[in-house]
């Protein structure tokens, strides 16, 4: 292996993570505030769709990033209405949102682009790698975004008053509530801001790392930043080790495909399955021991 492979691979990894830390990176301040939202694999599915005409009307990934993120936003609102003005329960209105993002996004490549089951972005839609080297080894500027976003919600949660208020609401919001601060209002914002960071990480799977839009383009990344999300022990930080370990696998079986010498010998479908069976495991590993925030999941009803 030379050190073209290796920067390779390691520029690979760091590109494979970006989705899965920025979502898990936002449902961390979610149910930090108290609300569970299983629908970040629909969110996936719907801003990597809705991001990519939004970037080719635009003629810029960028956009298609911002679209992405207010896409998720708007689904985020659905989801913070039901869950914490309507108190209704926080799972159903996720298993939905799945269900809509996989529907939706098969029938509308048929219906906009007239293809099935994918869509190639023009490169003029397309985010442009901040450096490149002469093996086509690139670094996206989603990469650093997500270095700095997830350091960021770590100082915010931990270190500010607002970070305070966010995970009072979701530890004790009744004790919250008593000292005047809004519930609602800062559990309705959590969503909000959790949502847009899994929207603007559907965008940049497709006008940006992939390149492309297909039917099942979250491929179970919403589920994994769920899983890495416990492993972090709802810690950004931690969440970002964990989502850098969750992309290596992921972005390994791509590797060892694009590499023939390997692919001969381990086969690239057993490696594609690594990501899943690593997210069984930590999960296996974790599921006695995780102490979410005590109101997790749970509406609050003033008395």
């Amino acid at each position: 292996m030379n050190e073209s492979m290796i920067v390779g691979l390691l520029l690979g990894s760091l590109a494979a993570m970006v989705p899965i830390v920025l979502t898990s990176v936002g449902a961390v301040v979610s149910e930090r505030a108290g609300v569970v939202n299983i629908g970040y694999e629909g969110i996936l599915m719907l801003s990597a769709f809705f991001g990519t005409i939004i970037a080719e009307l635009a003629h810029s990934g960028w956009a298609g990033i911002l679209g992405g993120a207010l896409v998720g936003m708007l689904i985020g609102a659905v989801h913070g209405i039901l869950t914490v003005y309507l108190k209704g329960d926080h799972v159903i209105p996720g298993i939905g949102i799945n269900l809509l993002g996989y529907g939706a996004v098969a029938f509308g490549i048929r219906a906009y682009w007239g293809t099935a089951g994918q869509h190639q972005v023009p490169s003029y839609a397309q985010i442009k790698p901040l450096w490149m080297d002469a093996f086509g080894n690139s670094l996206s500027p989603m990469v650093v975004i997500t270095f700095i976003v997830t350091i960021l919600v770590w100082w915010m949660l931990f270190k500010t008053p607002l970070g305070l208020r966010i995970r009072s609401v979701g530890e004790n919001p009744e004790a919250a509530d008593a000292l005047g601060i809004n519930v609602e209002l800062y559990r309705f914002g959590a969503v909000l801001f959790a949502s847009a960071l899994a929207g603007a990480a559907g965008a940049y799977l497709s006008v940006d790392w992939l390149g492309t839009v297909t039917k099942q383009i979250a491929a179970g990344r919403g589920f994994i930043a769920l899983a890495n999300m416990v492993f972090s022990g709802w810690n950004p930080i931690l969440a970002l080790l964990g989502g850098f370990l969750f992309g290596f696998f992921d972005n390994l079986a791509i590797w060892i495909q694009n590499n023939p010498w390997m692919a001969g010998t381990v086969p690239w479908q057993f490696i594609a399955t690594l990501p899943y069976v690593v997210t069984l495991i930590v999960v296996a590993g974790i599921i006695g021991r995780a102490r979410p925030p005590k109101w997790d999941g749970k509406p609050y009803k003033r008395e």
